[in-house]
Parts: C-alpha cells; structure tokens; sequence
C-alpha cells in the first residue's frame, strides 16, 4: 500500500487543535449588549402604491430573524446546485462536480461551517449579520486530492471572507450566496440526520476497506468491511475492532475502491431496522462527518 497522507497520529491531533481553535475564535465573535440595556431601533419601510408608511424594528426582532435563519441553516446539507462568476458564466471546475460540493453549518460547535469538494473538509467559524456572512480563516484535513487540489482551492478562496446570504424555503430549501467578487453559489438544501432524528448523535469511527464482498446472506449485495477504531484523547489509535460486514448506507459517503480510508461518523439512534448485518447495530443511521485518512492501494 502508498500512503498518500499523513497518519491517524498526525491528523487526528490537528482535527482535535482545530476545535479548540474555533472555540477560542468564536468568543471573540459574541455581541456585546449595548449600555444600560437599551436597544437602538432600526427602521424598515415598506411602499404600498403612494403611500409609504414606516415600521420600526428593534435589535431583539434582528437577532430573531438571524437565529431563524441560522436554525434552518443548521437543519440542511447543503449541496452546490450552480456557480456563476461576476458575469453570470458558469464556473465549470465546481459545476462539473457539483453533486460532491458540500457545505455544512453548526451552531452548535462554536458556530462552525465546513465545506469540500469530495477531499479534504475545511472548518472554520462564521458570523452571521442581518444576511452578511463572514467566514474566517480555517483549518483544513491535509489529504493529497490530487486533481481535485485546484478546485478545493478556488472553493476555499471563495468561502473565505464575507457574502451576502438568502434563503429560500420549499419542499427543498435554496441558499444563495454571493461573494464579494460578485460570484454566485447556490446551494440546495437536504435536512440533517440531527435535525431528522432530533438527536446530536454520537461520533464514531469507522476504518473501510476499499475492497468490498459479497454479503455473507445475500451473495448478490456488496457489503463494506469494516472495523471500529477508537482513540485517546490526544488524537492517537487505540484499538482496531474485527473486520464486519456493512449493508446499509453511509450519508454523504460514496466508498472509494481505490482507497482504504478511516471515516468519522455521525450515528443517530432510529425507530426502524436498517439493512445491516453481522453485528453492527441495526437501530443506527450513519452519516459522513469526514474522511480522516486514505491510503491507496496496489
């Protein structure tokens, strides 16, 4: 096998410098109260034919509107449905894979957005203003992506920074962004497992060999091998379970035969079996948190 990345000794210790440094840039991001407790008005007005009448707004109605839009936001998996540039042309190098551009929001992890072009997933925290979002500077898994490095850098480039934000709910929600170069990304929404399943769920991580096999019930299903993995605390492999035998699905996970990879999962607790063999719980949903090592192979 060529390792084309770091250990899990390497990574994880990043993975886990990266929380505690959002953390520590998400307290300098907090509103101050203004003095005395008092709350400065904003107007709106709103034209109806010739007359025009004014409604005032005061700052607790702003932070409301901002929370609602940060709980959908949090709600949804946000995929890329179309990028145009500042002279509506479409840019070709994300569109061209757009079903694997994702991007995610956690309000719940010091205001954490993540974002990846099928590679490498980039965190950093975000503030959210009326419908300005400013993005600062992340940290980044240090995966070789090889033809995918260009495009996850142009993603990046366009995250980072500020962009003007609207929603639009439906059966399926719209994001629209637009950078401050006058880019536009849209994202189409489809909700979470947390928000789905009500539960934070726990994390757990899976090692995936990159060659599947016939399940052991059913000859004509392909079944993931996989193993647990567990961790100490500073980010170092402990254990490395039995390989057993995956029938369900992976959200957000499309299982590379090229690579053994180790993943980090999202698992929520259901009410109804899922199609899982061997001894895997089958009262879990999966997700995709992120993929924190590849090592291809011969």
């Amino acid at each position: 096998m060529k390792p084309i990345m770091s250990s899990a000794k390497i990574l994880i210790p990043s993975l886990l410098v990266t929380s505690l440094a959002l953390s520590a840039c998400n307290d300098t991001a907090k509103v101050q109260e203004t003095e005395l407790g008092t709350t400065a008005d904003t107007s709106e007005v709103v034209v109806e034919g010739n007359n025009q009448t004014t409604t005032n707004m005061t700052d607790d109605d702003t932070a409301t509107t901002e929370q609602a839009m940060i709980d959908t936001l949090d709600s949804y998996r946000w995929s890329l449905a179309s990028a145009t540039d500042s002279n509506n042309q479409p840019i070709t190098a994300l569109t061209t894979i757009k079903e694997q551009v994702m991007l995610n929001f956690d309000s719940q992890s010091q205001n954490n957005i993540s974002y990846n072009v099928g590679c490498n997933t980039i965190s950093a925290v975000y503030e959210l203003q009326a419908q300005m979002l400013s993005v600062k500077d992340g940290m980044s898994t240090k995966m070789s992506c090889g033809k995918l490095d260009a495009v996850e850098n142009q993603l990046n480039e366009l995250m980072q920074g500020d962009s003007t934000i609207s929603l639009t709910t439906s059966e399926t929600p719209s994001l629209t962004q637009v950078t401050s170069d006058a880019v536009t990304l849209v994202w189409s929404g489809r909700m979470t497992a947390q928000a789905k399943y009500n539960s934070k769920g726990d994390t757990v991580f899976w090692a995936v060999d990159a060659q599947s096999k016939p399940c052991s019930d059913n000859n004509a299903q392909l079944c993931l091998q996989v193993r647990s993995v567990t961790y100490d605390e500073q980010g170092i492999k402990t254990t490395e379970g039995e390989v057993v035998e995956f029938a369900g699905v992976i959200d957000g996970y499309e299982h590379d035969d090229t690579h053994n990879e180790v993943l980090r999962l999202k698992r929520f607790k259901t009410e109804v079996d899922s199609v899982l063999v061997d001894n895997i719980d089958s009262q879990y949903a999966y997700v995709l948190d992120t993929v924190i090592e590849r090592t291809a192979v011969k």
